[in-house]
Formats: C-alpha cells, structure tokens, sequence
C-alpha cells in the first residue's frame, strides 16, 4: 500500500545508546549509488553525523539501491537522523532518491555486534556485485 510506510514509525521511540540495524532504499530502487560520487557524497554524511554526535557507525555498506547501517544512537531520535540523512543526501545530489520510511531492528543485547557487522559489510558479496569484500569501496566498519 502506498504511503503506509511512514506510518509504521508512529508510536514508535527510540532511544539513546541503543543500537540499531537500519535499511533505507531508494526510489524506484534506483540504483543511484552506482556512481562513485554519489556513494562518497552519502558516505560523507554519514561520517558528519556521527562528527555531531548524533550516532556512532558502527558498520555500514552503501549498495547500488540501498542502504544497511548498525549504528549506536546517541542525541537525536532514529526517524529525525535518517531524515537528516535522506534530506542532505537528496540536496546534495539535487533530487530525490529515497523511498519514504525505513527498516530498523533495534539490536538486543545478547545480539553479537561484530556478526553483524560482517553481514552487513558481506552484501555485496552475497549480491555479486564482487568476489570479497575488499573489492568493494563504500564499506566500513569499527571492527574491520
């Protein structure tokens, strides 16, 4: 159904050092970050919003039509940081590429971090897009 997607964030809250796993695709599932400039110009925010204490990166990987990141929130709410992302990330580019609303899992504490994080960081393995990871420019994680 069109536009239910933001809905599923009402009456949902956030908290501070919780730490999410968070997905946001593209519009139309364009693959806009198949250019190099708009992936750096994306990963750049991302740095920024942690440089603001908003969060702290934990991994994250920047795919063709979609973004994964597992984050530690810090001074903001999850919907208002991923707003703040899609927003300066459309600016930038000077058009709109997200889908409205987002996937979180809210990371329980027996969950191990650093799996995770190669999951995460795995997805262009496991989408084809290289043979390893090392091949793939638009990853990070604190761990690796």
């Amino acid at each position: 159904m069109k536009g239910t997607s933001s809905h599923l964030r009402k009456g949902r809250c956030s908290e501070s050092g919780q730490v999410y796993m968070v997905t946001t695709i593209t519009m139309d599932r364009i693959r806009y970050f198949s250019d190099f400039y708009m992936a750096r110009t994306l990963i750049r925010i991302l740095h920024e919003s942690e440089t603001r204490g908003h969060c702290q990166m934990l991994a994250f990987v920047v795919m063709p039509d979609h973004l994964h990141w597992l984050l530690r929130l810090q001074d903001d709410s999850l919907s208002r940081l991923i707003g703040r992302i899609k927003s300066l990330s459309a600016r930038q580019v000077g058009r709109r590429i997200w889908q409205d609303g987002f996937h979180d899992h809210g990371v329980r504490s027996d969950e191990d971090l650093r799996s995770l994080a190669r999951y995460i960081v795995a997805n262009p393995v496991r989408a084809g897009l290289v043979k390893n990871v090392g091949q793939y420019p638009h990853w990070d994680a604190i761990w690796l």
